[in-house]
């Protein structure tokens, strides 16, 4: 999504200080709308993420057929079976709805269109087509990207190299062969994150993991059944307001309930390894997903600048922190050396180019940064100063630089500000609040 709101961030002052929560878990709360419209009997959905992106996924699937009900926190999904949409289904802003959805509706027994916003269409498809259309769907696109008309139909197994790693990608072949006639196996180039075999699990699907594989029980979908799912809080998002403590002085921030799954826990991995004092406390599980309380305290230091130093970030590092690598480039500009990040290449094909958007962005803050090809790298230790910047429509970007606009001096502006609602509607007024210490 995108719009014309403006947020001014007051530069550098006192601590990040509170406890909060973060809206629930988007990527986890997408599956749990999709699988729960493929099983039978009811599911019970608790804390389901209120941004954009999933309420895109949960106006697809009533398009679908499915009835979709909140009330008093809890959201109740079923679907007796998809039908065919009156028109074309829109995904908005949401990568996720698109290319998972194309994988559910490659195996039904109609003809569907998946279109979306401005900023989706820039996005790459062929990554879904070729597997589904291995597997028997027919897909056509243009040039690659949305729109895609699918004519659905009987699936076979396939086995199924991946050559970019994208949890997406392989989300989208997993819940298609649900429908297959055998099993599928999935080979990933490096880890993704699991939300989508863990859920599967819980709903009575048959899947099986060894090493890079991932196999999928053909005809898996006359196994699902109706449960309840508990979603934690989104890490991604949570991310975003550790990375401001970290770059202002005295913090204390707790943000309870956050899904800490070992694949998507990357991010805390790197800010640890650039010297961030990070805990999680209170470990327990919802529904085969961990959950912890992650922590940022010191009192007894000053700016991240005398704490932090800049570090090389690549390889395997990279999957599991994609989504939070803005957030990592802002913290990189207070932290004492150079940060090199690299073979991160996927960030130019997320909601914008994101490896442009920032470079832009922190370098109208004040911020030495040099765009790669597959990366940045960063001059830390540059003083920041307040600036008008763009989000490019990505509300990581926004996020980002609203973090960086923290400890900077004198104002800063985030135009375009409101994508944020996609993941995180009150992000702004959170970060408010916890700089005043609420």
């Amino acid at each position: 999504m995108s719009g014309k709101t403006t947020i001014t961030i007051a530069g550098k002052g006192g601590p990040v200080r509170g406890t909060v929560t973060v809206p629930g878990d988007k990527s986890i709360s997408h599956r749990a709308l999709m699988i729960g419209s493929l099983a039978r009997g009811r599911t019970e959905i608790t804390g389901l993420a209120d941004g954009a992106d999933v309420a895109s996924t949960a106006a697809a699937l009533r398009a679908l057929g499915a009835t979709i009900e909140t009330s008093a926190g809890k959201t109740s999904v079923r679907c007796e079976k998809l039908i065919r949409p009156p028109g074309a289904i829109d995904a908005g802003n949401s990568g996720t709805t698109a290319r998972l959805l194309a994988g559910v509706l490659s195996a039904q027994p109609f003809e569907s269109i998946i279109t979306g916003d401005r900023y989706l269409k820039k996005r790459p498809m062929e990554r879904v087509i070729t597997p589904l259309s291995l597997m028997g769907a027919s897909i056509s696109s243009e040039g690659g990207r949305l729109p895609l008309r699918i004519k659905g139909g009987k699936l076979s197994a396939i086995r199924y190299r991946m050559p970019v790693a994208s949890a997406q990608v392989k989300s989208a072949i997993a819940l298609a062969a649900l429908f297959a006639d055998g099993d599928t196996t999935i080979v990933e180039p490096a880890k993704t994150r699991d939300h989508t075999e863990i859920m599967l699990k819980h709903f009575g699907a048959r899947i099986t993991t060894a090493g890079a594989e991932v196999t999928v029980g053909g005809e898996g979908a006359e196994h699902l059944r109706g449960t309840e799912v508990e979603i934690p809080g989104d890490i991604s998002s949570a991310i975003f307001l550790v990375a401001a403590a970290l770059i202002n002085p005295y913090p204390f921030i707790r943000v309870r309930n956050v899904g800490v799954n070992p694949t998507r826990t990357g991010a805390i991995d790197i800010l640890r390894k650039m010297g961030a004092d990070i805990r999680l406390f209170d470990q327990r599980n919802w529904g085969g997903e961990p959950v912890e309380d992650i922590v940022v305290a010191n009192i007894q230091q000053g700016q991240i600048s005398k704490q932090l130093n800049g570090i090389e970030i690549g390889g395997s590092e990279v999957p599991a922190a994609i989504d939070e690598l803005p957030a990592i480039a802002a913290v990189a500009c207070f932290a004492r050396g150079t940060t090199v990040i690299s073979g991160a290449g996927e960030l130019r094909v997320k909601e914008s180019d994101r490896i442009s958007a920032m470079t832009e962005g922190l370098r109208n803050l004040g911020a030495k940064v040099e765009e790669t090809p597959d990366g940045m790298r960063i001059e830390g230790g540059v003083p920041l100063r307040g600036g008008t910047v763009n989000s490019a429509g990505d509300h990581r970007v926004a996020m980002a630089l609203a973090v960086a606009a923290t400890g900077a001096e004198g104002e800063s502006r985030i135009e375009d500000a409101d994508c944020v609602a996609i993941s995180f509607p009150e992000f702004f007024q959170t970060l408010e609040n916890l700089r005043g210490g609420k």
